[in-house]
């Protein structure tokens, strides 16, 4: 009778789950030209930089779950060998751990789990990113103009922004091939393209979803997913991580 019960119950509260009603689009922070409010400190929480992947914890960082939709990175077979010897020898050779490179784009959206500070004005023709990591910075530009011609190798690519409904879309090329995905060895070419999805869940959450293509390395397309979260302290602020500061410095021998 008890179990019987038991099972009434977990049924009810599957029910009641699945049947809550989803924020309205009404409700979500907005600035005077309507556009969602992404303003604001926001970090990840996820294992994502220590690798994309599942993986169980060991002695320099704790497991994590895998933010990777397809569970698996579509690797073309000789780029899959390429990353296993990165993965052997990732203590050494990471470019952002080992040498201080800016992590490139998306990494830097997930390094460390360090927050970033998003600014963006009511019409404005670009939306700004600030981050902790090394004092990064990304101008999003949302006036409509194309990337600059011919290929440009830069860490961080070159970003283009735009709105689709309540979602922002930045479409990034012109990278170089100087940075990984993580700190397993997932890795890119210069032909990388990242298309970024940013949508607000509501005001301290935002769904944040990547495309990424590159035809030398992958065989298609594959996607990251995570959940960024707002920092809700009164006095939340980026402080400095200049991570060749350290090496550089008499205290860090």
């Amino acid at each position: 009778m008890m179990r019987r019960i038991y099972l009434v119950l977990l049924g009810t509260l599957a029910v009641t789950a699945f049947s809550a009603p989803a924020r309205k689009q009404s409700d979500l922070p907005r600035l005077s030209d309507g556009r969602p409010d992404l303003n604001g400190i926001w970090q990840s929480t996820s294992g994502a930089d220590i690798n994309l992947l599942d993986h169980v914890a060991d002695k320099y960082a704790p497991g994590g779950q895998s933010v990777v939709e397809e569970q698996e990175i579509p690797y073309l077979p000789e780029a899959k060998a390429r990353r296993d010897e990165n993965f052997a020898d990732r203590e050494k050779v990471d470019p952002q751990t080992a040498k201080c490179n800016l992590p490139g784009v998306p990494r830097i959206t997930y390094a460390h789990n360090l927050p970033f500070q998003i600014f963006q004005k009511p019409k404005g023709d670009r939306i700004l990113i600030l981050y902790e990591f090394a004092e990064t910075h990304r101008f999003l530009y949302t006036n409509g103009t194309p990337h600059p011609p011919g290929h440009i190798n830069w860490n961080m690519g070159d970003s283009r922004a735009k709105w689709e409904g309540d979602t922002l879309v930045v479409d990034s090329v012109d990278f170089n091939d100087a940075t990984w995905f993580d700190h397993a060895g997932d890795y890119h070419s210069e032909a990388l393209h990242v298309t970024e999805r940013y949508r607000l869940i509501d005001s301290d959450h935002i769904d944040y979803k990547v495309e990424i293509e590159d035809p030398k390395v992958f065989s298609r397309p594959w996607h990251i997913n995570l959940i960024l979260y707002r920092r809700k302290e009164k006095n939340a602020q980026l402080l400095d991580y200049v991570c060749y500061a350290f090496d550089l410095s008499p205290y860090y021998p």
